[in-house]
């Protein structure tokens, strides 16, 4: 049999390294590296955790170094088959009995800054306990889970469910730790593709129309900087994470030509934002490049002084910090503005995201036309 001369063998060695008290640990070098299945790098030293004395000075000191040696090379055989395995498309017993936790949670760990995901990973916890092998993971499996997100009470809220649309965002997040555990091997089925979402259900999303946008300019706020947050949000569309943690360096150019070079938060991708002179002025001196734009604002502000913001304008409805952006998405597509170009503005990775408010402003036209009305004694000819 003539093998292809680009294949290359992946060897598993098992070698020594010194550490402390004259032991040396114990670990598989293995070449060429392989990608880590939990952090989906490449590597090449996996540590066993178990040493050797370097120079046992007693039959207890040598007795452990035959037994530890054995035990290593019995576990670096193991992994050179399983490796072996991955590369026919064989899943190994060790892998399928793994734990699944593990695998879910390393995949949030991924997005530290993303409390979705560190819940997602909370609630199947809460489900199936700190220690779920993948072998049990199964289409029913993931049907019952369905059930407890839907219709047990939440973390950290006696009594009460969480929202359809909430556990909709955490069981995606389990779908996709699926698909990813199925294209890792650590899944005989693809079942991230076969179970089905939870259905989305229409949400409220709440805004302010222009006139109002105007009274909240206006009026009184006890925080300054939450104002000021807040008006830019409506201004630009950018989400509170995003706006936060903004820095004067971010905003480049000058009079009729200022933008914003930022990373969304949410995303991670790299934005390039253009914004008026008007909205840039809202913001009052310019500080240092490091300093924050909005220093000192804090989200528990927010919650705190918004609802006196409203009232001093004279707004009453339910309205949080997020309206500000759907505000902006809301006027900008009735005032004309390209949908293709609000989902741009807005980050969207899909224009379909952003078809909502196409919807509501097709209400708020109808809603227009209705307004004018005649009363009419007879019909006119």
């Amino acid at each position: 049999m003539v093998k292809d001369k680009f294949y290359i063998m992946t060897k598993v060695t098992l070698r020594q390294k010194p550490i402390s008290k004259g032991r040396n640990t114990l670990y598989l070098d293995i070449y060429p590296a392989i990608k880590n299945q939990l952090t989906g790098k490449l590597q090449r030293k996996f540590y066993l955790k178990i040493f050797i004395y370097k120079k046992p000075k007693s039959e207890v000191h040598k007795l452990h170094n035959r037994e530890t040696i054995s035990l290593a090379e019995y576990i670096r055989a193991q992994r050179q088959i399983d490796i072996q395995n991955i590369k026919y498309n064989y899943l190994s017993e060790e892998r399928l009995n793994s734990n699944f936790i593990l695998f879910f949670q390393a995949e949030a760990d991924k997005r530290p800054d993303s409390y979705n995901w560190q819940m997602a990973v909370n609630y199947f916890k809460a489900f199936a306990g700190d220690i779920f092998p993948f072998t049990s993971l199964s289409e029913t499996l993931c049907e019952e889970y369905v059930c407890y997100l839907l219709s047990s009470p939440s973390i950290g809220r006696s009594g009460r469910k969480i929202a359809k649309n909430t556990a909709a965002c955490y069981f995606a997040k389990f779908k996709s730790t699926l698909k990813k555990a199925y294209r890792n091997n650590y899944l005989l089925t693809d079942l991230g593709n076969i179970i089905y979402n939870i259905k989305l259900i229409g949400t409220h999303r709440p805004f302010l129309f222009m006139d109002e946008l105007q009274k909240m300019a206006v009026a009184d706020c006890e925080s300054i900087s939450v104002k000021k947050a807040g008006l830019f949000s409506a201004l630009t569309g950018m989400r509170y994470s995003d706006i936060e943690n903004l820095k004067w360096g971010s905003i480049q150019g000058g009079p009729g030509n200022y933008y914003i070079l930022f990373n969304q938060n949410k995303t991670g991708k790299a934005e390039y934002f253009p914004i008026s002179d008007d909205t840039f002025n809202l913001l009052g001196i310019r500080g240092e490049d490091n300093a924050k734009i909005f220093g000192g604002l804090k989200y528990d502000l927010v919650v705190r002084d918004l609802p006196g913001w409203l009232s001093n304008a004279g707004i009453k409805k339910h309205f949080t910090f997020h309206g500000f952006r759907h505000t902006f998405a809301t006027l900008q597509i009735a005032s004309g503005t390209s949908i293709y170009t609000v989902s741009k503005l807005l980050g969207h990775k899909n224009v379909k995201t952003t078809e909502i408010y196409t919807k509501i402003t097709d209400s708020l036209t109808k809603e227009a036309s209705e307004k004018i009305k005649l009363s009419f004694a007879t019909t006119p000819s």
